[in-house]
């Protein structure tokens, strides 16, 4: 008998982490976006690598990176009308095969040896658009492949595994082809990868239709969308601390090519390996977030890591060596989707149904919207302080918008705490502590 005592709570935990799996366009969908997402973090890198052996700029990869973000900034909140207003899934037909495009006609001009700065810029501007009415329409749409609201949270957190386990992939692969091959074939397989999620996204049995056109003037629900997400604490102080993390934190990608050439003294290899580990360690904040049974709690959690994110990147910032900057980037991907991934589950499980697409799309205004200026601000600072300098100011301004959070902690969670009892969520951790409980206490005589 003691042999099989450890054998139940492993399998239950594992289902536990998995357990969103059982829906089956929900299995299509992780599926064809895993495959895709390993593209796309190929394109990216090999996008980053190309820019700098072309200009030897690092404003420039900033100025890459601003229009390849900027369209998100000003175009997402009249998306995330779009996606309340329409059937969500025929919009992401739509978007993923536009990026394809997008991805084939990079791929075309690098192979012919055509390629040009603004040819980049332009695609990427291109891009930048597309993912502006992507980004809201598949955020929402996850909750129309998951049935049951409790298991939101684990297909967010699941998610968000597929994203950095995709991350931890594509840019290794991605270092290894522009060492042997150059930059075109990862553009040319990241076009080809887009047949995977295009293909699942065709093999779904979802309703079609069932959205129509409301009556209200686009800008009125615009208004509303705003009014809605910037009146309630939780959500309001959770898009504030994104948007900062993302104007002050995030940029750090962009630098380095920078960093990995001049600093650690490496090439294309060495930076498909640093964003490699930066993938290990975001996998491993996403399968631990993919554990818990609820959103419940989670508040507290998104300070701490801030915390972790900055203090990671002050260590990066200061590293001189491939492996304790490949361990810093690792620890501070960790604290990242710690935060992005329990903001997203927050807000996802606390928002109204007919609000979600455009409270998603201020999400991706915050997130991917404030990037674009971040950008463009760590490219001119790099060009003048140095990739380490710029690096270690964002990882101070990262760890002071954690803090600031930290101080408004108790307003939200008295503010959330309601919305999960309501839900039933709060009951179900209970529940589910007391069978913890039972499990590892000692039977009574």
């Amino acid at each position: 008998m003691p042999q099989h005592t450890d054998v139940k709570p492993a399998a239950t935990r594992l289902s536990l982490i998995l357990r969103a799996f059982k829906y089956r366009n929900y299995r299509l969908f992780f599926g064809g976006q895993g495959v895709s997402l390993i593209g796309t973090w190929m394109q990216s890198v090999a996008m980053s690598w190309l820019v700098y052996r072309l200009t030897g700029s690092a404003l420039l990869l900033g100025v890459v990176g601003f229009c390849s973000q900027i369209p998100t900034f000003i175009l997402s909140p009249f998306a995330g009308v779009l996606a309340d207003r329409m059937d969500r899934y025929r919009i992401l037909l739509v978007t993923q095969t536009l990026a394809m495009l997008q991805a084939f006609a990079l791929a075309y001009l690098v192979l012919a040896g055509k390629v040009q700065v603004w040819h980049i810029i332009a695609l990427s501007s291109f891009l930048g658009l597309v993912n502006s009415f992507d980004i809201p329409a598949r955020q929402s749409f996850v909750v129309e492949l998951v049935e049951k609201k409790e298991d939101l949270g684990n297909a967010i957190a699941l998610n968000s595994s597929m994203f950095n386990g995709a991350r931890l992939i594509g840019p290794s692969v991605a270092g290894v082809l522009i060492s042997a091959v150059g930059e075109g074939m990862c553009f040319l397989l990241n076009g080809v990868s887009y047949l995977a999620v295009l293909g699942a996204l065709l093999a779904m049995k979802v309703p079609h239709g069932a959205k129509k056109a409301a009556a209200e003037p686009v800008l009125k629900r615009l208004r509303e969308g705003f009014r809605y997400t910037f009146s309630y604490a939780p959500i309001r102080y959770i898009i504030m601390l994104l948007a900062l993390t993302s104007l002050t934190g995030m940029p750090y990608t962009v630098l380095m090519p920078v960093f990995v050439k001049e600093i650690l003294r490496g090439g294309p290899k060495a930076l498909g390996f640093m964003m490699a580990c930066s993938g290990a360690g975001a996998l491993a904040a996403a399968l631990l977030l993919a554990s818990r049974k609820s959103a419940a709690g989670l508040e507290k959690r998104i300070p701490a890591a801030g915390l972790i994110f900055g203090m990671g990147l002050i260590a990066l910032s200061m590293a001189r060596s491939l492996p304790l900057a490949a361990f810093s980037i690792a620890f501070a991907s960790f604290g990242m989707i710690s935060q992005m991934a329990s903001s997203n589950t927050i807000i996802q499980t606390v928002v109204d149904d007919d609000k979600r697409g455009r409270v998603m799309a201020i999400y991706a205004m915050a997130f991917m919207g404030m990037a674009p200026f971040g950008s463009l601000m760590a490219g001119w600072i790099a060009s003048r302080l140095g990739a380490p300098h710029t690096i270690m100011i964002s990882g101070v301004m990262s760890m002071a918008g954690a803090l600031a959070f930290f101080t408004r902690l108790g307003e939200i969670r008295a503010r959330v705490h309601p919305v999960y009892e309501r839900m039933g969520i709060s009951a179900q951790v209970a529940s589910g502590l007391q069978s913890a409980t039972a499990l590892t206490s000692p039977p009574e005589d």
